[in-house]
């Protein structure tokens, strides 16, 4: 990363201070010393590091993080050493996890990270809250970086009733679902996807008809690219070979604003976001929110549809 992306040397936290861990409202908290603390990192540039989250890693007892290299790596640019870390990732969640219940149990502050961005997304953070919840622990979640919140902004696309779907599905008859019903349902969706699928996954999105879409790569680091349009010009845009990371931002609804679908569209529709396992009336209030009919009928239309009956002709 260039010097002129990375934090000053000479502008440390260490030289900044601005109050206690928990200090909110300008007074400080005396909060409990054994608890859990999801911590954002950077998604790339490393001056995205909230001086919060900097405080917290610096007084943490424990560190887990998705990737000790890539953790250590963040600690040593900071110069935070001494730090035990704790390997907390899905394959060894079930294990790991009530290893660090036990330290914050025992008073001790356990700080978690992953390796960009806020833990709990696309990773079993939220998992971890849950747990501690459960059990009375005490936990704190930091806010800051998350990479498909700004993408959904930058996109300039209408995000109220944002959803984020996580990674776009692997296997191509889920993936041409997933993307089906993104295109015919009202609003916006955010995935993720990787380097090695995401000229396949546009390929896909054009079939689905999907009209207006938003790629952000390599956000906040020096190669940064950011692409509007329809999954072919998207694609002809995107630098190869593909490397990095990947949001897709998708608006949905714009094809059924293009022209009115027929009863076979309908229920082409209704079946993929069956696929993607909507409920019948979640179908019927986005297809009735995507103008393709009445409520009521559009969820007696769904219902027959789940049961495998034929169409109606109405």
């Amino acid at each position: 990363m260039p010097e002129s992306m990375r934090w000053p040397r000479s502008s440390t936290v260490a030289e900044v201070r601005m109050g206690g861990l928990f200090e909110r409202d300008g007074v400080e908290a005396s909060a409990p010393s054994g608890r859990i603390v999801l911590v954002p990192t950077p998604l790339g540039n490393l001056g995205d590091l909230t001086l919060r989250a900097l405080e917290t890693l610096r007084a943490a007892d424990a560190i887990a993080c998705e990737d000790t290299r890539v953790t250590r790596k963040l600690l040593t640019r900071f110069e935070i050493a001494g730090k035990p870390l704790y390997p907390y990732h899905e394959h060894n969640a079930r294990t790991a996890g009530p290893k660090l219940l036990a330290l914050a149990g025992a008073g001790k502050l356990v700080a978690m990270v992953s390796d960009a961005g806020m833990p709990g997304v696309s990773d079993p953070g939220s998992g971890l809250i849950a747990a501690a919840r459960e059990a009375g622990i005490p936990f704190d979640v930091l806010p800051g970086p998350c990479a498909f919140v700004s993408a959904a902004v930058i996109s300039g696309f209408p995000i109220i009733g944002l959803r984020f779907a996580g990674f776009v599905p692997r296997a191509a008859g889920e993936r041409h679902a997933a993307l089906q019903a993104a295109a015919c349902t009202a609003g916006v969706s955010a995935w993720y996807e990787s380097p090695r699928r995401i000229e396949q996954t546009l390929r896909d999105a054009e079939h689905a008809k999907v009209v207006r879409c938003f790629l952000l790569r390599e956000y906040t680091k020096f190669h940064e690219q950011r692409l509007w349009g329809s999954p072919r010009e998207v694609l002809a845009g995107l630098t190869t070979p593909v490397r990095g990371e990947l949001v897709l931002v998708i608006e949905g609804g714009a094809a059924a604003a293009q022209e009115p679908p027929d009863s076979e569209a309908v229920d082409a529709r209704i079946d993929a976001l069956l696929a993607a396992g909507e409920g019948v009336s979640a179908i019927a209030r986005t297809l009735a929110a995507a103008g393709l009919g009445e409520r009521r009928t559009l969820y007696a239309r769904a219902a027959r549809r789940k049961e495998g009956s034929s169409p109606s002709r109405d």
